[in-house]
């Protein structure tokens, strides 16, 4: 295969990576957490959050799901 300086290896995985983007929503929750540790492993700790709220942002059906899992703390009462 001829690559042209348009199609390098840096181009074609944005491009791929946006399409995924645009799709996040609509993969499998087993598909996004295979992805979203595949994106972040070996990147650094700080990369993690960072994506998470750039997905969750970007695609309401993470951030139900997100809030859905969230931890209830209990009040000052005790309740």
């Amino acid at each position: 295969m001829n690559q042209s300086p348009d199609t390098s290896a840096e181009v074609l995985s944005r491009a791929l990576g946006e399409a995924v983007v645009r799709i996040w929503g609509r993969l499998p929750h087993d598909i996004q957490q295979k992805i979203f540790e595949e994106a972040v492993g070996g990147r650094g700790a700080d990369l993690r959050p960072q994506l998470a709220v750039y997905l969750h942002d970007k695609h309401p059906r993470t951030t139900t799901a997100m809030g859905a899992r969230a931890i209830v703390e209990p009040d000052s009462l005790g309740g």
